[in-house]
């Protein structure tokens, strides 16, 4: 088991889940990962779920905005980087050719968040914790295991994130001629940024820009059987990917996607 109790900066520290039907997301992720839950209040009278394995909190479900509610988008997974100062990475973010799309705000006693978007897309949430510090476990099965960022502006979205974080990197040359690069924080690689492709291709639907989220499965296999059976479309099958391993890429229920990563 790999517990966190605390994240560096610059580390991908969080993950959540906003969806139009809380109850209807905590049965289908149960059935893929094992989750356990607690639900707890809003100010607005719904409830939001924080998942766990065992006694150690890995995410949250939360209700979708009445705007997001109202537009029928999809559900979505949302990534968060931690920060010494939530509020000096919104004020560098524009230096860094990005834009702020929320906060910063206070989150209680818990922390302070930000979302903010490199050049080309991405909404990225940015976390300076209080009381809550991240999940309880990383890399494991049923936790955040990695995260990558698609874009049609790669170059750029490395260098916004370098400056906000200062980043090291490590590049990976691919067979198409482009590059793959890790991010890194004290020498570890914890997420990843490509181009994302113009055009879908002809043996796989296309997967938009943006973050993807991979959580830890002991079965890459088995866990892509499950959340079939609970109602997921299979968007990219399981696949062995040199330096990572077996992965695949998921759309639940409600439409949000999600990787799967042996670990």
């Amino acid at each position: 088991m790999t517990g966190r109790t605390t994240f560096d900066a610059g580390e991908i520290c969080w993950v959540d889940l906003q969806a139009r039907d809380v109850e209807a997301a905590k049965s289908f992720y149960a059935a893929v990962f094992g989750w356990r839950y607690e639900d707890l209040p809003t100010p607005d009278g719904r409830s939001y779920s924080k998942a766990f394995l065992d006694d150690d909190l890995v995410t949250v479900i939360a209700p979708q905005n009445p705007l997001q509610e109202a537009s029928g988008t999809a559900a979505q997974w949302n990534i968060y980087f931690a920060a010494a100062d939530a509020k000096a990475i919104a004020e560098e973010t524009p230096h860094a050719g990005g834009t702020v799309e929320f906060g910063p705000e206070e989150v209680a006693d818990t922390g302070v968040m930000v979302f903010v978007a490199p050049p080309g897309g991405g909404t990225t949430g940015v976390w300076q914790p209080g009381t809550h510090t991240g999940t309880a476990r990383y890399n494991e099965p049923g936790a955040l295991a990695w995260a990558e960022l698609l874009t049609p502006e790669p170059q750029a979205a490395v260098a916004f994130f370098q400056q906000l974080f200062g980043h090291e990197v490590t590049e990976y040359p691919q067979d198409d001629g482009g590059t793959y690069t890790a991010l890194m924080v004290n020498g570890a690689e914890l997420a990843g940024i490509a181009a994302a492709p113009e055009t879908a291709q002809e043996d796989q639907p296309n997967i938009e820009a943006g973050w993807q989220v991979y959580f830890g499965v002991a079965s890459v296999a088995e866990a892509v059987a499950a959340a079939e059976a609970a109602g997921a479309a299979v968007l990219v099958e399981p696949q062995d990917i040199e330096e990572a391993g077996t992965i695949a890429t998921l759309k639940d229920p409600q439409g949000g996607i999600f990787s799967l990563l042996a670990v």
